[in-house]
């Protein structure tokens, strides 16, 4: 009786620290847009999955997805990065502690939708190959030289594949 006391209790503390985990994880939309990411539970847990995978020592502090517009990315592009093109991602690393990652991660829709088409996949996968990368840079991952953008599409597709195996299960 006392052993299954125990299992019932350590199940239940693992489910909430790994709660506390997803609870870090947030999906905001600047205005005008309206955006509802959707399946948020199952992107929290690919995501923190893809913590573990890369890097098991670290811990998610907080990770701020923001959905905006290209004018809105572009602004920041312009004000942070000096840079006057549109994208689909900007990662602003916030972490204050060597072990933990934190960032604010904003991402044009607009981009994304107009990626999605040019490459002719699905919004939703591109939407998560460009949330996957954000959280690649946030790993240490770069991508300006020929070789890291290479290995940075390759972690993007392997992320991609971690996603669509959970889907299964």
């Amino acid at each position: 009786f006392f052993y299954a006391i125990f299992i019932v209790a350590k199940t239940v503390i693992t489910s909430v620290e790994q709660t506390n985990i997803y609870m870090a994880i947030f999906f905001n939309t600047i205005p005008p847009l309206i955006f509802d990411m959707p399946q948020k539970m199952p992107t929290k847990k690919w995501l923190a999955a893809l913590v573990a995978h890369h890097s098991p020592l670290q811990k998610i502090g907080n990770l701020n997805y923001q959905f905006c517009t290209d004018e809105y990315l572009l602004a920041l592009n312009k004000k942070y990065l000096k840079h006057k093109t549109l994208t689909d991602i900007i990662t602003f690393d916030l972490h204050e502690k060597e072990d933990q990652i934190s960032g604010d991660l904003f991402i044009s829709l607009e981009r994304v939708r107009d990626n999605a088409l040019t490459y002719h996949v699905p919004e939703m996968e591109e939407l998560r190959r460009v949330m996957a990368h954000g959280l690649l840079h946030l790993l240490g991952y770069g991508d300006k030289t020929k070789i890291e953008e290479f290995q940075m599409r390759h972690l993007e597709e392997e992320a991609l594949q971690i996603w669509r195996d959970r889907q299964k299960t």
